[in-house]
């Protein structure tokens, strides 16, 4: 839960702000002036440009959040006169202002020479944000490895041609998550661009075992020691892995195919389907060590490797037609955390900003304040300030929005 205690008066701006300090606000202010003082120096001046300030900013920040509650092709939307204008906070700014601060806005101005990643302009912006996750919550013991749902409105999915959706998924980034499998609170961002060039980008490692090897470590390697229980797709989960990962005191349980994941080490007689008909429910353990591989019927053969749960001890899978099928405990856990997980897919997909930029690094930006923002709400819900106003996710977004704007004091009204 989280790790500290905020008042009862605490408005959807505190919570934010345990992720995005003003500090952090105010080094975009000096990055965007910065580079839009570069810019003009290399492409000729502005007269129409000036400097912009934090009020400004917050404002900016407010209405490319709105996209997240009120879906809209684009941000631009809010001062039309279409279906999605909004009059109320159209006021703030105008729109040509909006469009310059969009056109100069940066969070690190200055490439290095020595800088190579590409990456480079958003990394300082999601080190503070991962600092902002670790300091303001204490995940629970389970946790899942995965790739959340930050594609299109479902709206726009559903009413789109088939042209459209394949233009629109060409995403230059692959974004995976290690989330608290309680509450939901996403613990750590993992980001790995498509066009890395060599033997680790993207491209040459796609549905490889050593991404997805290299991906799951880079998320777990702040929970050596800490005895977690993490649960992972068929993609990442290899005997390798699993074996390594006990050595520094992380435990797992993960579905494993034969087509997706990486079976080196793996007895071929558990990865083969018996060719005797089996009831539901029936199983087969082997072990080595800690590690049991299991594979169970129901309708199908599922195979799971752990070394996270006893492979004797029982559990049952409860389906409304069938009723309770049993299975070992490992199977059960697996399917109430990952249960969980498609449940905070649903609920908070849909608030993903909907603002599309070009630039990767401004997508992923996007992306991780959208991130930043639904953990703002986790915390608001597990806090006593929640029991004084309830809100809802979307009138969590929805003050949010007001307050970065300026336009509604801080403080929760009865």
């Amino acid at each position: 839960g989280p790790t500290r205690k905020m008042p009862l008066t605490a408005s959807a701006m505190d919570f934010f702000q345990l992720f995005v300090p003003d500090n952090v606000l105010k080094n975009m202010v000096v990055q965007t002036n910065m580079y839009a003082k570069k810019y003009q120096e290399r492409f000729g001046s502005d007269d129409t440009w000036i400097d912009v300030t934090l009020t400004e900013m917050k404002a900016f920040l407010g209405y490319m959040i709105s996209t997240s509650i009120h879906h809209c092709e684009s941000v631009l939307s809010i001062w039309s006169s279409g279906f999605y204008s909004n009059k109320s906070i159209a006021l703030i700014m105008t729109q040509s202002r909006f469009e310059k601060i969009l056109k100069y806005f940066h969070i690190v101005a200055f490439r290095s020479s020595q800088t190579t990643h590409g990456l480079y302009k958003i990394q300082p912006f999601l080190d503070s944000l991962q600092n902002g996750f670790d300091s303001a919550f204490r995940p629970s013991q389970a946790q899942v490895l995965h790739e959340p749902l930050i594609d299109e409105d479902p709206v726009f999915i559903a009413t789109c041609t088939e042209r459209e959706l394949r233009k629109r998924k060409k995403r230059k980034f692959s974004l995976w998550v290690r989330q608290c499998s309680s509450t939901g609170f996403i613990c750590q961002i993992y980001v790995h661009l498509k066009e890395g060039s060599g033997a680790d980008g993207l491209d040459a490692l796609k549905n490889k075992p050593q991404l997805h090897s290299m991906v799951a470590k880079s998320l777990c390697q702040n929970a050596s020691g800490k005895n977690y229980i993490i649960f992972t797709g068929p993609s990442i989960t290899s005997l390798n892995l699993f074996e390594e990962f006990e050595k520094q005191g992380i435990y797992c349980c993960g579905l494993l195919s034969a087509r997706k994941s990486d079976c080196t080490g793996l007895p071929p007689s558990m990865l083969n389907n018996p060719e005797t008909p089996q009831s539901r429910g029936q199983y087969r353990i082997r072990m080595k060590g800690n590690m049991s591989l299991i594979c169970w019927y129901n309708k199908g053969h599922f195979r799971f490797l752990t070394n996270a749960y006893s492979p004797i001890q029982q559990g049952v899978i409860i389906k409304r037609k069938s009723g309770e099928i049993p299975c070992p405990l490992a199977v059960e856990a697996f399917a109430a955390h990952l249960s969980y997980i498609c449940k905070y897919d649903d609920k908070y997909s849909k608030y993903f900003i909907s603002h599309k930029p070009n630039k990767t690094w401004q997508q992923v930006f996007w992306f991780a304040i959208s991130i930043a923002i639904n953990n703002a709400y986790i915390l608001y819900k597990m806090s006593e300030a929640y029991h004084v106003t309830r809100y809802s996710r979307a009138q969590f977004g929805e003050r949010l929005v007001k307050e970065l704007l300026g336009l509604e004091d801080t403080s929760p009204s009865h």
